[in-house]
């Protein structure tokens, strides 16, 4: 009778599985390389030694490994089958002459799949090989999938936070327009947050507020620091010179005026979403909540004589502090309608002279210690020249 009748063969143009047999007796390769090779294509190894090369250089589908070997037996061999990344997943069937149901329970504690008993019986064989390596071939198919899942994942996410950066550089370009003397402030200042960031980030007094994705959402928000100034007039925003001051108590409403916006947003957001759209928009709001501490404090001073609230010290958030020293550099190096550029040089002497100040003590040390980046950046993004009028 055949012993092979009744087993399911793998189509013909797909690749047959293979099977590594473990077994220094010859007679014992033989006989299950013969019941194996027609259905599946076989390799052998007549040493522990040999299977971990030979499994290591091409891994097989199932291992059929016997116990008792001289040098190295089935259960040291299959302990470093486990331990290397590249072959710990390999089913392994232990094949003896032990059966006690204390060796079957050892093998199967080891990591073994499954336990045959010398002599085999053809069919029980071929029965368990083909069940386990069909279980292989579901949990390929489902690593697969899973896999496939993760990048899908990674990618639409990925396309969310593009989309969002879009949104708020497009928001932030919209306040922009309206004070164009800036030219590429947004890409600058968004850039030195994210150095003065990565710098503290590690300091035990900044790591819980620049934790996890926290930092990235600092620096996302950035270029919306002052979105509140399309809600001042132009003769304050685009006057010439020094403000008077009534227009400066007007400018001075850019930060509440935006914060309010942003917070309005929110609200109307979560008063159109049903429940289930409420608990997703947890991580937008958290990012929008950044958004709104960043316009609504970015001027305020740690002395407690900035505006629009008079915060000091650690009241200020975190992200404002960043964003407070980053817009003032920015602001101190490039040309405004109201005054020229000045210096790389005279812009750090007034950055360290507003040390506990105007700044977060630990912000301007930030920033002596990255001001080489500091320099990168601005003289990268210039702003073009301005075309006279006709």
């Amino acid at each position: 009778m055949n012993s092979n009748a009744g087993m399911a063969r793998p189509p013909g143009d797909a690749p047959r599985q293979t099977i590594l047999i473990v077994d220094d007796t010859p007679q014992n390769l033989t006989l299950l390389g013969e019941l194996l090779l027609p259905l599946y294509r076989v390799r052998a190894a007549n040493s522990g030694e040999r299977a971990l090369r030979a499994a290591a250089a091409q891994a097989p589908d199932l291992i059929l490994l016997d116990v008792m070997m001289p040098g190295m037996d089935g259960y040291e061999v299959l302990e470093r089958l486990r331990a290397d990344p590249a072959t710990q997943a390999i089913p392994v069937i232990f094949v003896t002459a032990m059966d006690s149901s204390e060796n079957e329970e050892h093998g199967l504690a080891a990591g073994a799949v499954d336990y045959i008993t010398k002599p085999i019986n053809p069919a029980i064989t071929l029965a368990r090989v083909h069940t386990h390596l069909e279980l292989k071939q579901a949990r390929d198919r489902l690593s697969d999938q899973n896999r496939w899942l993760e990048r899908e994942v990674a990618r639409r996410l990925s396309e969310n936070l593009l989309i969002q950066d879009l949104s708020v550089r497009a928001l932030a370009c919209l306040g922009e327009a309206r004070d164009n003397e800036t030219g590429q402030h947004i890409v600058r200042t968004q850039a030195y947050v994210e150095i003065l960031a990565r710098y503290l980030a590690p300091d035990p007094r900044y790591r819980e507020a620049l934790a996890g994705t926290r930092l990235g959402m600092i620096v996302t928000a950035a270029p919306l620091h002052d979105i509140g100034k399309v809600g001042v007039p132009d003769a304050t925003l685009l006057k010439p010179g020094r403000l008077t001051a009534e227009e400066f108590a007007i400018m001075k409403l850019h930060p509440t005026i935006g914060a309010n916006a942003i917070d309005k947003a929110m609200h109307q957001a979560l008063a159109a979403a049903d429940d289930a759209a409420a608990e997703q928009a947890v991580g937008a709001f958290a990012f929008l909540e950044v958004a709104r501490e960043i316009s609504l404090n970015h001027h305020e001073k740690w002395d407690g004589s900035g505006y629009p609230t008079g915060l000091a010290g650690e009241a200020i958030p975190v992200s404002a502090r960043l964003m407070a020293l980053a817009d003032a550099f920015d602001a101190l190096m490039t040309r405004r309608v109201y005054k020229p550029p000045m210096s790389l040089t005279q812009t750090i002497q007034i950055i360290r002279e507003g040390r506990g100040t105007h700044f977060d003590p630990a912000v301007v040390d930030a920033f002596m210690a990255c001001r080489d980046q500091f320099a990168e950046i601005a003289a990268r993004y210039v702003d073009p020249e301005r075309q006279p009028s006709a």
